[in-house]
């Protein structure tokens, strides 16, 4: 009787830990670096290495982890987010895709540094063909800081992977306790931990005492709703910027008509207007099936179409609320799937 006893208790725990597990999200975390993964000689002093801590010790270090998710980890990459390129893009967007198929992931988190961290998160926000929560996270102290913020960070970001209400919402920033959507994030602090803001729209939700919270959903279109697959691309096509200021010179944009560039994003002055010695070298470039998009150095506000541009006249595309940086992203995507800049115009109205 005595071991029945004992049979049937023990047979109870078993059950309820697998229940526990069961309800549990799965998130895998995809780790590349940065300063989430940085450590330094000094707790306090600014000087430390990016990519330094593997994903296993980053885990480690937030065992509350484990109360509210069935984590797993990759070592995706290890490097400091300067260095990211088009090519480890497309191969974490296929990375991404691959696990959210499975049934036995409910979200990914991909700890990543902070410098690109808005580049990466509005491509995958545009490349990840899956409804389910796909979220960057990072710090701006490392790990050996005497305020390390990675460790809440990645708490709070596998919480907003874990949480039902993340789902169908598109790729997330997840920082400072603030949810800001991948279109509308911009770094816009060199070094405070408040650094991820979104200028155009706000942030989307927030994380408080381990509650998400959302206040409005993105009304872009992204993820399961995107039109750009990238499974059998290998290479992006070549788009650079140029960044406008008084007295910029024709050289400036001149020496990309010979270049195999397909694309010139222009970070303008004002919305989106071009010094008048680059302009015939911007006609130039739209002439020789070089796709010219405006977009602006001024933070807030869009660039709009034929303003003081007649951007009908040139085939000049205006990038709306996209700053320069993610206008090329959206740029070299929409060139992978056609070169009618009409096209490309309505891909810029959409995303």
């Amino acid at each position: 009787m005595k071991n029945l006893k004992r049979f049937i208790t023990i047979t109870v725990c078993m059950l309820f830990i697998v229940v526990a597990f069961a309800q549990k999200p799965n998130i895998h975390i995809l780790a590349t670096g940065g300063t989430i993964a940085g450590a330094g000689n000094s707790s306090v002093s600014g000087h430390y290495k990016p990519g330094e801590v593997a994903i296993a010790s980053i885990i480690e270090a937030v065992p509350q982890l484990k109360n509210i998710a069935n984590i797993t980890g990759e070592q995706f990459a290890n490097m400091a987010s300067q260095n990211m390129t088009n090519f480890i893009w497309l191969r974490l967007a296929k990375r991404v895709n691959e696990l959210l198929k499975s049934p036995d992931c409910d979200g990914v988190v991909i700890t990543h540094g902070t410098d690109t961290m808005e580049e990466t998160a509005y491509f995958l926000n545009l490349t990840v063909n899956s409804d389910k929560p796909v979220v960057i996270v990072g710090s701006m102290n490392p790990s050996t800081s005497v305020s390390p913020d990675g460790p809440l960070n990645l708490y709070n970001a596998v919480l907003v992977a874990g949480s039902p209400k993340s789902k169908g919402l598109g790729a997330f920033i997840v920082m400072n306790g603030s949810i800001v959507s991948a279109s509308n994030a911009l770094k816009i602090n060199t070094v405070r931990i408040h650094t991820f803001q979104t200028p155009n729209g706000g942030e989307i939700g927030y994380v408080e005492n381990g509650n998400v919270v959302y206040k409005f959903k993105p009304l872009k279109k992204h993820t399961i709703n995107s039109d750009f697959n990238i499974e059998d691309i290998n290479e992006l096509p070549k788009v650079g910027i140029v960044y406008g200021y008084a007295g910029i010179q024709a050289d400036m944009v001149s020496h990309m008509l010979n270049e195999d560039y397909k694309g010139i994003v222009y970070a303008g002055v004002g919305n989106g207007n071009f010094h008048k010695n680059i302009f015939p070298d911007m006609i130039k470039a739209q002439n020789q099936g070089i796709q010219v998009v405006r977009s602006s150095r001024v933070v807030t506000g869009p660039t709009t179409l034929d303003s003081e541009i007649d951007d009908a006249k040139y085939h000049f595309v205006a990038s709306q609320e996209l700053d320069a940086q993610k206008a090329r992203i959206l740029l070299m995507l929409a060139l992978t799937k056609t070169s009618d800049w009409n096209k490309i115009q309505e891909y810029f109205m959409e995303y």
